[in-house]
């Protein structure tokens, strides 16, 4: 009756005494005692019918037979460890990162997640929201939406959404201080300011009036108020503390369910507004997220 092979724990073992030259290295490596090394590499040696190993006065070295024996065992560990590393990432649901500012994600992305989820519920999103965008910022997303000029993204991006604003409030603060159908009326109206570096990358209460020619009396904006994020601009127009200026895409919604109300003309920036980009090295991932955004977008066209 032929001899069973030895079982493939063997194999580890035998790697890495030759791999460490120690039984000792080799049996805090993989957790084991140092006679229970040894006695595996007896029984293969018995199995085998040579010598594998010579023991040093430090260490262990192999003999012919051992590194023949090496060869194939080494390949062997190294391509059972790799199919246990695709294994695991095979179990693990994929993760696509999306890198936006804090308004983007708050008010358009959030509430459209779960259209994404129902598409796509073998993949997550992980939404980093900043203010400000690093100079790197392509290679820490895997899809990144990002505000400015076509100057800035255009080589790389997809305008995804452009720039258009118009002043919203709530209907009892318009009812209690408009109309302003005339944009001269809302320079008298007490206003909630986005805080932005001059000049300002967006619109802002300024240049709105600015593309009207309108002047604003200093003491006009004494009782106006400011915010560093657009989510809190937004908050405070809802809790009518002022008119806003809304930025189409971002306010919609509220529009459309009549939280907000539209209280002035809009304005547009052709070649301003949330550029799509890509990372440098796509993937099936950032693909998918890529093109949901696109056509959630073309929805509300």
């Amino acid at each position: 009756m032929p001899e069973r092979p030895p079982e493939l724990g063997w194999m580890r073992v035998f790697v890495e005494i030759a791999r460490l030259g120690s039984f000792s290295a080799a049996a805090t490596l993989l957790g084991l005692t140092q006679p229970a090394v040894s006695y595996q590499i007896r029984r293969l040696e018995e199995q085998f019918g040579v010598s594998l190993l010579r023991r040093q006065h430090r260490g262990v070295e192999l003999t012919a037979e051992g590194e023949r024996l090496l060869d194939v065992a080494a390949k062997a560990v190294g391509d059972i460890d790799a199919l246990a590393r695709s294994f695991r990432a095979e179990a693990q649901r994929p993760v696509v990162r999306l890198r936006t500012d804090y308004a983007f994600s708050a008010l358009w992305l959030i509430p459209r997640m779960e259209s994404f989820r129902l598409l796509h519920p073998e993949t997550d999103i992980q939404i980093v929201a900043t203010q400000r965008l690093a100079a790197g910022f392509r290679d820490e997303a895997d899809v990144a939406v990002v505000f400015g000029t076509r100057a800035e993204f255009g080589a790389v991006g997809t305008l995804l959404l452009p720039e258009r604003v118009v002043p919203v409030c709530t209907r009892g603060f318009l009812e209690r201080n408009g109309p302003f159908g005339d944009p001269r009326h809302l320079a008298g109206a007490r206003l909630i300011h986005l805080d932005a570096p001059l000049p300002s990358p967006w619109f802002d209460w300024r240049s709105y009036f600015a593309e009207f020619s309108i002047p604003r009396d200093a003491q006009a904006g004494r009782g106006d108020i400011s915010f560093n994020t657009y989510s809190l601009v937004v908050q405070a127009a809802l809790s009518e503390q002022g008119v806003a200026l809304g930025w189409m895409g971002l306010v919609d919604t509220l529009l459309s369910a009549g939280m907000l109300m539209q209280a002035g003309p809009p304005l547009e920036a052709g070649d301003r507004g949330y550029w799509l980009v890509p990372p440098r090295s796509p993937n099936v991932h950032s693909e998918r997220l890529s093109t949901w955004l696109s056509d959630e977008v073309k929805k509300n066209d």
